[in-house]
């Protein structure tokens, strides 16, 4: 296919950006972790006995479905996003994008993935997936501005896709699946409620009720962080009693979760320190593809 002179034309600088902007939306570390959790979920169900290309398919529309999510959270956030330093570049409120286009681009990579999951790997994983973009666009974007339980609500969604790779591979859900729900849930609470602490002024220009926005000194999140911190290191060890990892996942979920605890119990300490919850939010980046790994390793 060639042009009027007979040359098809490179793609340019703009059209480089443009991409890149659409890819933003996605939130692509996000979209990784996503993706990641799934692939544990997948993994952990499978038990050594891993379709390769179910997991493949499995990622993808995963991949997919989340990306959508957070691209519809930026459009519904669009304008509260132009008054946070720490996201006014974004595409949307940066207007290097319209409205239109983050909401069409959004809608067709939710409703793309989990048609995706339904044909390639399994109709539970796919309804798995639209009740997640559905809890995380409907339910706790909105809720952010109304009330600090928006962080619980919206653990709940965040903490869905290891049962999608779970239902991937098995077709339904039992114990172990509900194992790796609870300890999504469990790890977001302690790295949502630090990331709040760091940008605790960005989320009250913008009227988020983040707790520690509620709560300004700061005790709150940090109490709630360490308990929930304490509930992830009992909960991540229940895989192994369930057959579902061995003795090196065991320890190293051990290990970890002392790890986790440690940086907690400082934030706890000195909860308006922002060292203190710099180093809890950057720890719990680190927890969890780690945990993720020694479930893939058994």
């Amino acid at each position: 296919m060639t042009t009027a002179a007979g040359v098809i034309p490179a793609p340019g600088p703009a059209s480089s950006r443009r991409l890149a902007d659409f890819l933003t939306l996605t939130k692509p570390e996000i979209t990784f972790n996503v993706v990641v959790t799934a692939l544990a979920g997948f993994l952990a169900a499978a038990h050594g006995a891993v379709q390769v290309e179910r997991l493949l398919h499995t990622l993808l529309g995963t991949a997919l479905v989340a990306g959508g999510a957070s691209t519809l959270n930026q459009w519904a956030e669009r304008d509260l996003d132009a008054v946070m330093r720490r996201t006014v570049r974004r595409p949307l409120p940066a207007g290097r994008l319209t409205p239109r286009q983050g909401l069409v681009f959004g809608l067709l990579l939710v409703a793309g993935g989990t048609a995706y999951l339904a044909v390639s790997a399994a109709p539970l994983a796919s309804t798995l997936a639209a009740v997640t973009a559905a809890a995380y666009v409907l339910v706790y974007t909105p809720l952010k501005r109304v009330t600090s339980l928006a962080t619980v609500v919206g653990a709940v969604p965040g903490a869905i896709p290891p049962m999608i790779g779970w239902a991937a591979a098995r077709g339904r859900l039992d114990a172990g699946a509900w194992m790796l729900f609870l300890i999504l849930f469990f790890w977001q609470m302690p790295h949502f409620l630090s990331l709040a602490a760091l940008y605790r002024r960005d989320y009250a220009r913008a009227g988020f009720r983040v707790l520690p926005v509620v709560d300004p000194g700061g005790g709150s999140a940090a109490r709630q962080s360490v308990l929930y911190t304490l509930a992830l290191l009992l909960v991540s060890l229940v895989p192994a009693t369930l057959g579902i990892a061995g003795a090196i996942y065991f320890f190293g979920a051990l290990a970890l979760g002392v790890g986790f605890l440690y940086y907690g119990a400082r934030f706890v300490i000195a909860p308006e320190s922002h060292a203190h919850a710099a180093s809890l939010f950057r720890y719990s980046l680190l927890y969890l593809p780690a945990l993720c790994l020694l479930m893939a390793l058994g």
